[in-house]
């Protein structure tokens, strides 16, 4: 990341901390696609920030994206970021644009952060739409990556197994797996998602890893949550679009918010 990036997030911050009247923030959700119903159940909404409302944030150019970032009071009187909406690397914006939520939250005090997406499904043999998956390793195929120059990152561990434990707590039912992201817009190809198959991957979308990267780059605990929205391209027959991403979303927010609810005070 160029100095004018780290700049930028540390500015976003300060405006964050004006505009809420809070020094500091526990922790940071960003939702995915579908997933923005689930936020109102987390806590208590203390303010909301337009994206247009702080530096360098832009308005999402996707539907099922809210655009703004929501405070939110827990139960137990943690203050959580809930980021309604994030810009993708297809968006033709740049990387430091897809990670500067990330890198705000982390300038804003945050040191756990919670990713969710929407995915398609490589295992239907074991993945029902609808399933929310927890993410236990990633592929980076984007073909970018937000740190560029001599800083080494080990990310032996991007996906923090102890908060993997904690979620495995409140739902032992819940499926770890392997998320693939792709640059997109594009929905991938079936002979793609054969090679993901065969790669190890079991989810693939088009956000989340390079979020992963410049959280873990700043220090961040990172937990990372998919929703199965839709079989993997010719893994069903059947042609995918947007739509339907969302309304999956729409239909499971119920569980998804019960979910992390439960999960952000013990992060």
């Amino acid at each position: 990341m160029t100095n004018d990036a780290y700049t930028l997030a540390s500015e976003a911050a300060a405006a964050l901390r004006s505009a809420t009247g809070l020094d500091t923030f526990d922790v940071a959700l960003v939702m995915g696609s579908g997933w923005v119903p689930a936020a109102d159940a987390i806590g208590e909404t203390v303010s909301e920030v337009p994206f247009t409302g702080l530096p360098g944030f832009r308005a999402p150019a996707v539907a099922g994206h809210g655009g703004k970032i929501r405070v939110v009071r827990t139960p137990e009187g943690r203050h959580a970021l809930v980021f309604l909406g994030r810009t993708h690397l297809y968006e033709g914006l740049g990387v430091d644009a897809v990670v500067h939520g990330v890198r705000t939250a982390a300038a804003a005090g945050v040191r756990t952060l919670v990713l969710t997406n929407a995915a398609g499904g490589l295992r239907p043999e074991t993945q029902n739409v609808g399933d929310p998956v927890l993410i236990s390793d990633h592929i980076n195929l984007t073909g970018a990556n937000p740190i560029t120059g001599t800083t080494f990152i080990d990310l032996t561990e991007v996906y923090s197994r102890r908060l993997r434990a904690l979620i495995h707590e409140i739902d032992p039912s819940l499926a770890e797996g392997v998320y693939v992201a792709f640059r997109g817009p594009t929905y991938e190809t079936p002979a793609e998602i054969r090679m993901l198959r065969t790669l190890g991957g079991d989810m693939v979308g088009m956000s989340t890893v390079l979020e992963a990267i410049a959280a873990r780059e700043a220090g961040l605990e990172v937990l990372g949550v998919s929703l199965v929205t839709n079989p993997g391209a010719g893994l069903s027959g059947e042609p995918l679009n947007h739509e339907e991403v969302l309304e999956v979303g729409r239909a499971t927010a119920a569980r998804m918010g019960v979910l992390l609810s439960k999960a952000v005070d013990r992060l």
